[in-house]
This record gives structure tokens, sequence and C-alpha cells, in this order.
């Protein structure tokens, strides 16, 4: 059986607030019991000093049942130490009886298997120790209290079980559920998987398709011209089917928590004048320059450059502070060169942020940068500020 730990669990408000509401009730029930059994000054001849104690005394007996789930061993000692002093006094503690089966029934419920078998133990001995004080009890009472203590004491051992096994269940259940799910993640990894295999084995067998049906049109068109018509039709028919089943693995491969795909032209060189707008509205200054005879770049290329410059532009805005910041482009023959250089704090800015070295944005850079066989240099600048500069060269190859 798992052991119960009651100091440490985080007791919800509605249990502190019936706690409260049963120490007062008892507090009130056995201060009432004792105003009807000694009447101060009139008629009883016990001492004030002495009926003030026994007051004293019924409050502590009663007020930490407060505390009875977290500390249930310590509350039992109190009921039965003040107890026995309370009828070490002058008056028969029966009335005491309820607070005391309470607390019996909190250590055997909330406490320890050790804490709970000591205080039945400690009530027990308690109660035998009041037949030796002046408010002893009848003989058939206390054996009467003593099976009363018991019974006490079997209840909160019953419902201490049932609430274990009740959180031992809830466990069992929190960790199925985590293992099914873990479960569904790797099947949808698995999927996914396969399917990045099947898309792989669709753009083989559909370029491998159109390679040899754009060879046998080359090598026909002088010779039987009305071969290449089918050559052609044959490519047509493979690419169609092929787009067609790369939509369709696509779709699938998709995440959940992707957006799904702008209908907005994908962004180029072209459209900085109205990034640059966008930047100078949250107050970075930025010119522009530009290097060359502007010409038409590869798609891939030119959605690279615009990424570039944005993304570097962003980091100057986030990571810069005021500053001012120059866009160059260089149009070459081959190649294309992109630079964004700052006047901002730069080489003090940390490395986590894309800047410096290791940030997500600079990987993202140097990704874009090696997918065209380019290179990166970043750094902070020997003046002060940032610099990033990429060259993109315009062949479709890696070198």
């Amino acid at each position: 059986m798992k052991e119960r730990a009651s100091g440490s669990r985080r007791l919800p408000a509605s249990a502190w607030a019936f706690d409260s509401a049963l120490a007062l009730v008892a507090a009130g029930v056995a201060t009432a019991l004792l105003l009807s059994v000694v009447s101060v000054p009139v008629g009883s001849g016990v001492p004030v000093g002495v009926v003030a104690l026994g007051y004293a005394l019924v409050l502590l007996h009663t007020l930490p049942l407060v505390t009875r789930r977290r500390f249930p061993g310590a509350v039992l000692a109190l009921c039965v130490a003040s107890g026995l002093a309370f009828a070490a006094l002058f008056m028969p503690p029966f009335f005491l009886g309820p607070a005391m089966l309470v607390a019996v029934y909190s250590v055997a419920a909330y406490g320890r298997r050790w804490v709970s078998l000591a205080g039945l133990a400690v009530a027990e001995l308690g109660l035998a120790a009041v037949q030796l004080t002046p408010g002893r009890l009848e003989r058939s009472a206390f054996l009467l209290f003593m099976g009363i203590i018991a019974v006490a004491w079997m209840l909160g051992h019953f419902v201490g079980d049932r609430q274990v096994y009740a959180a031992q269940l809830e466990e069992r259940t929190a960790e199925l559920e985590q293992a099914r799910e873990e479960l569904a993640r790797r099947a949808v990894v698995e999927e996914r998987l396969r399917l990045a295999r099947e898309l792989h084995d669709v753009v083989a067998h559909a370029m491998s398709v159109i390679a040899v049906q754009s060879g046998v049109g080359a090598h026909v068109a002088a010779s039987r011209p009305q071969e290449v018509g089918k050559a052609l039709a044959a490519i047509e028919a493979t690419s169609r089917a092929a787009l067609e089943e790369l939509r369709r693995l696509l779709g699938v491969l998709r995440q959940d928590s992707e957006p799904q795909a702008s209908l907005t032209p994908v962004p180029g060189l072209a459209d900085l004048d109205s990034l640059l707008a966008e930047v100078a509205k949250v107050g970075l200054a930025v010119r522009l320059r530009v290097e060359g005879t502007p010409s038409p770049l590869p798609p891939g290329v030119d959605l690279s450059a615009y990424r570039i410059v944005q993304e570097a532009l962003t980091n100057v805005v986030k990571h810069a502070g005021p500053a001012r910041a120059q866009v160059t482009i260089g149009y070459r023959d081959q190649e294309v060169m992109v630079e964004v250089i700052d006047d901002g704090r730069g080489a003090v800015t940390p490395a986590g942020d894309g800047r410096a070295g290791t940030g997500h944005g600079l990987i993202g850079m140097r990704e874009r940068v090696a997918v065209f066989g380019g290179d990166l240099e970043v750094g902070p600048r020997p003046g002060g500020g940032f610099r990033v500069a990429a060259r993109l060269p315009l062949a479709t190859g890696r070198r």
C-alpha cells in the first residue's frame, strides 16, 4: 500500500473552511457543556483560577482541529494531553470526547502508518490514564469509550486507504493517458515518414519519366517531328499526375498548427520598399542602396535575399536599440550580394538573439544561403554596430 504523506498535500480552501468550522463547533459545544457543569463564582466551590484554566484547556483541546489533516499526530497529542490535564484538575472529561474522536479518526485517515498506530495506542493509554485522575469514568463508560475510540480509528483507517487507492487510480489514469498520447504521436510520426517515402518515390518516378521523354523528344525532333508531340503529351500527363500526388501528400504532411498557404505572391527584392516602410513605422531609419543593374532573379534566390534582409532588419529593431541601418543590394553577373549594417549596440547583444552567432534568425539565414552554395558573414563592426552580408549565386546547383 502506498504510504500516505499528509504534510505535503496542498489542501483546498473547502477543506480548510470545513475544519475551521468543525473546530469552532467543537470548542463551542465543549465550552457550553463546561458552563452547564460549573457555575462561577456561585455554588461550585471551584477556584476561579482552576475554572479559567479549564476553559483554556477546552480551547487547547478543540481549536487545533483546524490543522487535523496536515498535522494529525500533533493534533491528537494535544487532545490527549489537554484531556488528561483537564481530568486531573477537577472535572470528568466526557464532554471532550467528540473532539478526541475526531482527532483519532484524523490520525488514522491522514497520518502515516506508524503515526496512525501510535496515535491509537496513545489515545487508548490516555483514556486508561484518566482512570487514575479525580475525574475518572465509570467502568462501563470506560469500556464503552475504549470501543468507540477503536471504531473511530478503524473508520479513519478505511477512509485513508480509500483515499490512497483513489489517488493511485488517478495517477495510473494519468500515466495511461500520457502513454496513449505518446503512442498516438508515434503513430503520426511513423505515418508521416511513410508518406515522406511515398513522396520521394512519386517525385523520383515522375522526374525519371520526364527525363526519358524529354530525351526522346530531343532525339527525334529532327527525324520524326510527330513523335515530339507524343513525348510532350507524356511529359504533361506525368507532371500533372505528379503535382496532384504531391499536393495530396503535402496536405497530409502539413502540421495541424501550420497556417494554410497564403494566396499572396511570394515576396522578393522588388518588395523591399514596402518592407522598409513597415520598418520605418517602428522608428528605424533605413537607407536602401542598389549596386549594379537590377535584373530578374531565380524565384528561390529572390525570396531568400528578401528574407535575409527582413530577418536582419528585425534583429536591428529588436536588439540594436536606437540605430540607423543601411541595406545594400549588389547585382552581379552570376550572383547577388545582400548587406545590412547598423550603428546600434551590435557587439554587446546576447548570442541567443540571432545577432551574435547562434540564434534562430542566424540559423535560418545560413540555411537559406547554404541551399544555393553561397556565403554568409555576420558579426560586429569595428566602429560599432552589426553587419550581415550574404552572397547568393544565381546558378541552380550548389558549388
